[in-house]
């Protein structure tokens, strides 16, 4: 690949050799790109560090430092909200990995009747929008079948409809459809059993594909917006995201409280995606390369 030329380049459909005209195009429409998207999240991370006297005020470059902001979210309860995000999304998203796994395991790994069927199930889950299964949801959640326990108003419920995600479940099914069967039948020619073919061979193999899910999974959970608005009883249930509308509608927040409550909100996923951004990558290109 020649020199200077990225993967940027050649998914825009640039040139590997460009003249100056080439260049100088190449430059504006990067820089474009870097405005639009990365536009918003400056003005956020700016105005949260900036005194800002209303929404209008809002700049690309700091004025009038100050961390003020942040003490003001602080005294609305948003290490609270935050508080109740990560518990959210931890347990939601330790289920949602044990499901994927173990479900597609089964679908990847294993015939048994009715498995197209199951598939056509979990496809159907993702082609719903969320606000049509507002309302049965909230009454699953108010009576879970069975066990007849109400989750309306607990976290718990936040988390236990985001443990199955069709996404993940088929993700990590194609990937592991992919895993030599000549591993598995050797291993049980030394006497494994599935349990053990699953956890040290099976699993192991699939660490880019989890890396994938995890970020999709954790994007997806914090997120949620409905569904806390669905469980949540009072404001000492809310996550962040929820809370923010409703400091959004508070005359006492400022825009600078508002901007570092935001900041907050959004640290968590970008986090999430340099820590697995490595696998991340390993994971979408994997099909390509057994291809």
């Amino acid at each position: 690949m020649n020199r200077g030329y990225t993967r940027a380049d050649s998914a825009l459909g640039f040139s590997a050799l460009p003249g100056t005209a080439g260049r100088a195009v190449r430059l504006v429409v990067y820089t474009l790109i870097v405005f639009v998207f990365a536009g918003p999240l400056v003005a956020v991370m700016v105005g949260s560090v900036s005194r800002v006297p209303d929404p209008s005020g809002l700049s690309l470059i700091p004025t009038d430092f100050t961390l003020e902001n942040f003490s003001a979210a602080i005294e609305r309860d948003v290490l609270l909200y935050l508080l109740n995000s990560f518990v959210v999304v931890g347990g939601g998203l330790a289920l949602q990995i044990l499901v994927s796994i173990s479900a597609a395991y089964a679908l990847a790994r294993k015939k048994f009747p009715g498995m197209r069927l199951v598939l056509l199930l979990i496809l159907s889950t993702m082609m719903l929008p969320e606000e049509i299964l507002a309302i049965p949801l909230s009454l699953v959640l108010s009576d879970v079948p069975v066990v007849h326990v109400n989750l309306i108003g607990s976290l718990v419920g936040m988390i236990v409809p985001v443990g199955a995600w069709g996404f993940s479940i088929l993700v990590m099914a194609e990937f592991m459809k992919e895993i030599p069967m000549e591993l598995e039948e050797a291993a049980r020619i030394d006497g494994a059993g599935d349990l053990r073919i699953f956890w040290s061979i099976v699993l192991p193999l699939c660490k880019p594909a989890l890396g994938v899910i995890a970020i999709f999974g954790f994007t997806m959970i914090w997120d949620q917006y409905m569904l806390p608005l669905l469980v949540a009883q009072d404001a000492s249930q809310f996550t962040l995201p929820l809370a923010l509308r409703t400091l959004r509608h508070d005359e006492q927040v400022g825009t600078g409280a508002l901007l570092a409550a935001a900041l907050l909100a959004m640290l968590p996923s970008v986090l999430m995606f340099l820590a697995m951004q490595r696998q991340f990558v390993k994971g979408l290109t994997a099909g390509g390369v057994k291809g």
